[in-house]
């Protein structure tokens, strides 16, 4: 079956690993024959201090460029240049413009701030204790469903349950959560990703869970994949097992975004 990643990433932040030729060619090696590069598109020094969060500012034009080499270098698949956008809300202090986002075929949304923490932070976990699960999980997905129905550049709503990533889950059913997600997305016309990275997390389960994808799968919600790989060796790990999750969910095909920001299909089941 014909495999595609459209969430990874590469050295040009400083918590990710290769070059971008690298996790290219690793792709091809692996019979990917889709990959999106979605480095972190840079965030201000108030939000990511020690730079190692996102992609410097001053880095953007090598990204881009290497990107193009990597493309020409490797005719047989199809490189999309994308970039992973963080949701900041009321809290965004960057003014960003359509020019800005206009050398990407590709943005991801994503959700890694609740009110200017970032909650998956492995430094910053302990605020968990101190604020306790249930109120995050539901502040989480408020802040996620601001940032579907905003008018962000969003194509693919990224990780929808990245709350869950240390394994702390909330005492009550998130299915009105989930259900409320699903709703938003659909409205917005958006995409989800599976993004295979949270079966090596502490929750050791896909993003999103088996029910959440289910209510984004009812809600008529196209779903491509993602492996959000930080190291080359990583690029295709898990696809497989991320279409027979959504195959599980009620899915038929995976939703594949070109290059030329249009879609395609890939039958699954």
């Amino acid at each position: 079956m014909e495999l595609v990643t459209t969430h990874t990433h590469t050295c040009f932040t400083n918590h990710g690993e290769g070059t971008v030729e690298e996790l290219v060619s690793a792709a091809e090696q692996a019979g990917v024959t889709t990959i999106a590069v979605t480095e972190h598109f840079p965030l201000t020094d108030a939000f990511d201090p020690r730079h190692y969060v996102a992609m410097p500012a001053d880095r953007v034009d090598a990204y881009l460029d290497a990107i193009e080499a990597a493309r020409a270098a490797h005719p047989t698949i199809e490189v999309i240049t994308g970039c992973e956008l963080d949701w900041l809300g009321d809290d965004e202090d960057r003014t960003l413009t359509a020019a800005d986002f206009a050398p990407f075929q590709l943005i991801l949304g994503s959700v890694h701030f609740v009110d200017t923490w970032p909650f998956d932070d492995p430094a910053q976990r302990g605020r968990w204790d101190e604020v306790g699960a249930d109120d995050i999980w539901k502040r989480y997905f408020e802040v996620w469903c601001e940032a579907a129905s905003s008018d962000a550049p969003f194509q693919v709503m990224a990780h929808p349950d990245l709350a869950k990533k240390f394994g702390f889950y909330p005492s009550f059913d998130p299915q009105p959560l989930y259900d409320a997600a699903a709703e938003t997305c659909a409205a917005a016309g958006r995409m989800v990703e599976v993004n295979t990275s949270g079966m090596h997390y502490a929750c050791k389960e896909m993003f999103p869970a088996p029910a959440l994808l289910a209510a984004f799968c009812r809600a008529g919600v196209p779903c491509t994949v993602g492996t959000d790989a930080h190291k080359p060796e990583h690029v295709a790990r898990g696809i497989e097992d991320a279409y027979r999750l959504m195959a599980q969910a009620g899915y038929r095909t995976v939703t594949v975004p070109t290059a030329d920001g249009d879609r395609r299909e890939i039958p699954i089941g």
